[in-house]
């Protein structure tokens, strides 16, 4: 389903652009308009991410937003009603991630239902890996949800093929090794890389990890189906406030 809503946007736009916001920062309300500028200025895929304490995959840029968050009182509960609130109110696929932690005190099985009822495609689990997350798996399957996994430059080939094996949806592909939110140099160093993702899977690709501006978008098109663009939204809020997200991202596209 995920895949199909993304080869048909693929039709219309050369790339597509995917957004990364933490649930509850600065509140749940600011959320929301964060979503709304963002689907108004022509994102196609957001990931809702729900806080957790420790974000090992995360720099400080997200890591204070979920700290934030989870001081002003979200919770998981809040963070699901929410989900389907937006799920229904904007025409757009909506992912959750999160880390494996929420889902085991949750309850996997649970968690995927509650996922595919209010109306998300998929979730991003950084720190579960596919011999380790059978259950997960499993569950994803029966609700029709997409397991999104993750390459790296460090990724070697045949462990692509068989992360790929697992995956629906699409790739996420980090361009750097390292935590979200620092600087990544966007060149001729990464085509190497994407030639070999893009051997190991027939499913789209997205490139996240430093993508800022829209020079770095057009470097990327004809490389991958999907910019995400995470740290440097929320760095802005922080910066300027939720009103300058709709402008920032006009002018990526």
């Amino acid at each position: 389903m995920l895949e199909s809503y993304l080869r048909t946007r693929l039709k219309e736009k050369e790339i597509l652009l995917m957004t990364h916001i933490v649930l509850g920062y600065p509140t749940f309300e600011d959320s929301f308009k964060i979503i709304e500028a963002m689907v108004e200025a022509g994102v196609d895929i957001m990931e809702l991410q729900i806080p957790f304490s420790e974000p090992i995959a995360d720099g400080p840029v997200i890591l204070h937003a979920n700290q934030k968050s989870l001081a002003g009182g979200a919770t998981v509960q809040k963070c699901l009603d929410f989900a389907q609130e937006v799920a229904q109110a904007f025409d757009i696929s909506f992912l959750f991630m999160s880390y494996y932690n929420i889902l085991f005190k949750y309850g996997v099985d649970r968690f995927a239902s509650e996922t595919a009822k209010r109306g998300l495609q998929g979730a991003i689990v950084p720190d579960l890996p596919p011999e380790e997350g059978q259950t997960y798996l499993r569950a994803m399957q029966e609700h029709n949800l997409a397991p999104i996994f993750i390459f790296s430059p460090t990724t070697p080939d045949d462990r692509m093929e068989y992360l790929a094996s697992f995956g629906r949806g699409f790739i996420y592909c980090v361009a750097r090794k390292g935590v979200t939110g620092a600087d990544t140099t966007f060149s001729e160093q990464l085509d190497s890389y994407l030639a070999r993702c893009r051997k190991a899977t027939d499913l789209p690709l997205a490139l996240g990890f430093g993508v800022k501006e829209k020079r770095d978008i057009d470097f990327l098109k004809g490389k991958v189906d999907i910019a995400v663009i995470g740290s440097q939204t929320i760095r802005l809020v922080e910066k300027e406030g939720v009103g300058v997200v709709g402008s920032f991202i006009k002018k990526l596209r």
